[in-house]
């Protein structure tokens, strides 16, 4: 603690204003009480001095006591602002521990006290923010994703231990320049990071190959660019959604084998009984009939999955929109609104062709016979076209609208929940994406963009 000195006990306590008012009405008085003795003095010893002569007299009297006085007046001024500049220096420092004493009433020591709350305030304020840079700092640490932030040259100036042990096995990261750490690395996430983009790549070794998620973003800290760098080893989730995706694909498959299998064989037992008593010869033609369907139902459901499997790659080409709409509506009945764009599109006829005919299929299905589905086509302002199928059916609940576009999911009985996935699929592989929107009772709509021509 930096002292101040205080005022004599019992002493009167004035404002700074009221000490230099008294103080300057003291000096006037003295120096009155002074030139007048001076003068009486003088008379007395029958001396005769000029105007200067006498001026400088009463201010060698006057001088000395008023120098005094000023000087203790000031005293407490200065001590206190010599205090205030030591604090200051000290907050400058990151002490905040330094206080200066408060027993003075007036101006000075009002200002000791704000100076001593604001250092307080201050204190607890980083104190505070101590405490939630070490919980902050321990949870990264402790955080599965590996975290390295790079600075404006290029070297490392924080790295978290799941970095420290994929780069450089455990040992420290700081200060070392990155891209020089990435040279002993796995090529791949070299080529991620230098593309700036995030994504996926896999790193052989082992068993199977190791999945890795990377993240990086560009941000200024000080003023000054710092890189943000995030990789995640997410095999064991890969692995988990895919043994879910398997069991799912073997449910519906089982399901659907037994639903065809199971009639197939009472049918033919069925069967064996017709041929062995001549009146029933008549149900055998049926019978037949009934295994020829369950057959062709069963191979229309696996090609359905052969396609989903063996789906090639798209062969993008110049499609002109009224000719391509007129060729669809040939198969599925639906209304076009608005006009359809002058530039032609830029994508595979057939595939997104099939894409269009699931759509209306199940637009269709979800009316019962009601209004026919409407097509819109619109350019986009980000280089695309945007094509969407409207219908006023049923509409879907939030819950099937989270799952309807995943593989193996339906609502259908004899549905095997493949033709929004693969329309999916279809779409995403022309660069393009497919989101649904729909509401219970209110109808759907499917929305496909897809890029246009590429600039040659």
């Amino acid at each position: 603690m930096i002292a101040v000195p205080e005022p004599r006990r019992g002493a009167a306590r004035f404002s700074l204003a009221g000490r230099l008012s008294t103080l300057v009405a003291g000096l006037v008085v003295l120096a009155t009480a002074v030139s007048a003795g001076a003068s009486a003095g003088i008379a007395a010893l029958g001396l005769e001095l000029s105007r200067g002569s006498h001026f400088l007299l009463v201010l060698l009297l006057v001088l000395p006591p008023s120098l005094w006085a000023v000087n203790r007046f000031l005293r407490p001024v200065r001590s206190l602002l010599t205090a205030l500049s030591d604090g200051i220096e000290s907050l400058r420092d990151r002490d905040y521990s330094v206080r200066l004493a408060t027993g003075r009433s007036d101006e000075l020591g009002r200002l000791a006290a704000g100076y001593n709350a604001a250092a307080g305030l201050l204190r607890d304020e980083r104190h505070q923010i101590r405490q939630r840079e070490l919980l902050l700092e321990t949870a990264l640490d402790e955080s599965p994703v590996a975290i390295v932030l790079v600075g404006p040259t290029g070297r490392v100036v924080y790295s978290n231990r799941e970095a420290r042990r994929l780069f450089v096995g455990g040992r420290p990261l700081e200060g070392e320049a990155f891209d020089e750490r990435l040279g002993s690395g796995p090529p791949e996430l070299a080529r991620m990071l230098a593309g700036g983009s995030d994504g996926l790549f896999a790193v052989e070794g082992g068993d199977r190959p190791e999945t890795y998620h990377l993240s990086q973003r560009v941000f200024h800290l000080d003023r000054r660019p710092h890189r943000l760098v995030l990789l995640r080893r997410i095999t064991g989730e890969l692995g988990r959604q895919e043994a879910a995706i398997w069991k799912r694909v073997i449910r519906v498959i089982s399901h659907e084998l037994n639903n065809s299998l199971a009639p197939i064989s009472s049918l033919v037992h069925s069967a064996q009984l017709v041929a062995a008593d001549p009146r029933q010869a008549h149900r055998s033609a049926e019978i037949f009939a009934t295994i020829r369907d369950r057959i062709d139902h069963l191979v229309e459901f696996l090609e359905g999955y052969a396609r989903f499997a063996r789906l090639p790659a798209p062969r993008q080409e110049r499609v002109e929109w009224a000719s391509w709409l007129a060729d669809v509506a040939d198969l599925y009945a639906f209304e076009i609104d608005g006009e359809l764009p002058a530039e032609p599109g830029w994508f595979d006829a057939a595939q997104i062709e099939q894409v269009l005919i699931n759509l209306l299929k199940n637009s269709s299905e979800a009316t019962d016979g009601g209004p026919v589905p409407r097509v819109r086509v619109d350019a986009t302002p980000d280089r695309g076209f945007l094509i969407q199928v409207r219908d006023e059916g049923r509409g879907m609940t939030p819950e099937v609208l989270e799952s309807a576009l995943l593989p193996f999911y339906s609502t259908k009985r004899s549905g095997g929940g493949l033709g929004l996935a693969l329309c999916r699929e279809i779409v995403e592989a022309h660069g393009g994406r497919l989101s649904l929107r729909s509401k219970p009772g209110q109808g759907t709509v499917v929305s496909c963009w897809l890029p246009s021509e590429p600039a040659s």
